[in-house]
């Protein structure tokens, strides 16, 4: 659901921007005081895990469409929300400039329709009401696939209200909604099965991992920390640089939309904003399409699928220290 600069006229860019770096502010804040040094290495792995993840478009049958996981649900039952959301910062960012994957003009939409609900609402109005009283397989699966759906449903419904907002009337606000809603309600049920499965895992693994509910568990996990973090490493390795090879060709949930309204997927406008954001990404994207430059070969998408990924954990980590996140906690530990 990476939106492209054409769906956003400057004006709403820049509104997004500024909500998704006052979301980004705030996180920073909370991240500082929660002083969590043990987050590090979990926010590292677990971004790089959902960037490869992401490669993996399955198909949605008898549409002819597909979908992604966002991972923003899946990042803040682990981090919590605002360590799981700097940690899709960091993704999208990554997908934005070295692969040229959604406008960076819409960065700032992309930001709040795919991390901001899913990290926010995902996580302080369902997962936390949810494992209140404490943590089952049961409350996890119910909580994940409730909390992709919902929230993927408010990515795409705000899709269509910042399209509205910019005027793009090759997609007329009724007929868009339309026809986004039902095709990301299909996939959010998926993400939600997914999300489930990696969350369970951790569940029985290492449970006080899992935000808010790791210390009201009496369960003992089956593996230790660090083989826990290995085993998600490891994973991530595979779907980025093998599993992504088999992603389904089919256009995604908002490709699909604007092929179904408007005839193409690929809408062009022209100014001075489109053209500056354009040529930062042409000059950034060294793997555009998650490809060698002028080269089809598989050997290029998981090449992609790796280096992404420890770009993703380069960024993530470097960040956390970058801004000091937990630096009074390390202060007091050497």
């Amino acid at each position: 659901m990476h939106m492209a600069d054409a769906l956003v006229a400057p004006a709403v860019a820049g509104t997004m921007y500024v909500l998704s770096t006052g979301a980004a502010g705030v996180s920073v804040k909370k991240v500082r005081e929660e002083n969590d040094p043990k987050k590090i290495p979990v926010m590292g792995v677990m971004g790089a895990f959902v960037f490869a993840t992401q490669m993996l478009n399955f198909t949605i049958p008898g549409t002819g469409s597909s979908g992604h996981l966002c991972g923003g649900m899946m990042l803040s039952a682990i981090l919590g929300p605002y360590a799981g959301f700097l940690t899709m910062i960091g993704v999208l960012l990554v997908q934005c400039l070295l692969f040229a994957d959604g406008g960076l003009l819409a960065l700032g939409c992309n930001i709040w329709n795919m991390a901001f609900y899913g990290c926010f609402v995902g996580a302080l109005l369902i997962w936390r009401p949810i494992m209140r009283k404490g943590a089952s397989r049961i409350k996890i699966i119910a909580a994940s696939i409730l909390g992709c759906v919902l929230t993927l449903q408010m990515g795409a419904f705000s899709v269509t209200i910042e399209t509205l907002l910019s005027g793009v009337t090759e997609l007329p606000f009724t007929v868009f909604l339309a026809t986004m809603q039902p095709i990301h309600l299909a996939i959010g049920f998926v993400e939600g099965l997914i999300t489930a499965a990696v969350l369970v895992f951790i569940y029985e693994a290492r449970p006080e991992l899992l935000w808010g509910i790791g210390e009201k568990s009496s369960a003992e996990g089956k593996l230790s920390l660090k083989n826990t973090v290995l085993v998600i490493a490891v994973a991530a390795a595979i779907c980025g640089g093998a599993i992504s090879l088999f992603a389904s060709a089919f256009p995604d949930g908002l490709e699909w939309s604007m092929e179904q309204v408007a005839g193409t997927s690929e809408l062009e406008a022209e100014g001075g904003a489109y053209s500056a954001a354009k040529s930062i990404q042409e000059t950034t994207a060294l793997l555009p399409d998650y490809a060698f430059k002028g080269s089809e070969s598989a050997v290029g998408t998981s090449f992609s699928g790796i280096a992404g990924s420890l770009v993703v954990v380069l960024i993530t980590v470097g960040a956390c220290y970058a801004f000091k996140f937990f630096s009074k906690q390390l202060k007091n530990n050497s």
